[in-house]
């Protein structure tokens, strides 16, 4: 039996009507079997002052318990001025903080984004990157989920309407639990007791 993977989201964007909060509900709706999504939204995260950070507020307290309880993590970035927007910056900084007590470390991510442009997130995707590097989470590589047009991928509701953009978030997902489930310590050892129980002759299984 494979092990469940929780997956924390977090959508750069504050914006009603944000394409980027809106591939993330898709996500949500896409994720393969024995996983979950759970969403964040970082509206209540105030501005980071490293006065602060050995007394945080209560909203960067709950961001930080709730990325220690995912097994990973998908961030959906929108594209300003070729980098990241304030806002996802601003909540990557809190939960690093106070040095030596960072929320991200060790944990699987992937990214990807939705932009009205022709090169979707391309840049700002590129720079997420070497953000991440800094955390020390772990970036998926493969796909690249830059979504362009949005205006013509999402309908009037904010639902996703391209298939073969709902495709490569299938993927880019399924390559994320697989490559949780490959790095996490904790992961495998749940399988692997779960596979050990099944086989045992009190489960209730036949045995081999």
């Amino acid at each position: 039996m494979k092990s469940h993977v929780r997956i924390l989201g977090n959508a750069g964007s504050l914006r009603r009507g944000s394409y980027n909060q809106a591939a993330l509900r898709a996500a949500k709706l896409l994720v393969p079997e024995n996983s979950e999504i759970d969403l964040f939204q970082l509206d209540d995260i105030p501005m980071f002052n490293e006065d602060d950070e050995k007394r945080p507020p209560s909203s960067v307290v709950e961001l930080k318990k709730r990325i220690r309880r995912a097994d990973a993590l998908l961030i959906v970035t929108p594209e300003y001025n070729y980098s990241i927007p304030g806002v996802l910056k601003n909540a990557l900084d809190w939960a690093c903080r106070p040095h030596g007590d960072s929320a991200w470390s060790g944990k699987a991510a992937a990214i990807m984004g939705a932009s009205l442009g022709a090169i979707g997130t391309a840049r700002a995707q590129y720079h997420l990157r070497q953000i991440l590097v800094a955390l020390n989470l772990f970036t998926l590589n493969q796909p690249e989920v830059v979504i362009a047009d949005a205006a013509h991928r999402f309908d009037e509701n904010g639902n996703l309407i391209h298939e073969p953009t709902k495709q490569l978030i299938r993927e880019l997902l399924k390559n994320l639990v697989d490559w949780t489930r490959r790095i996490s310590p904790a992961l495998e050892s749940t399988s692997a007791s779960s596979t050990a129980t099944a086989g045992h002759p009190l489960s209730g299984a036949a045995p081999a």
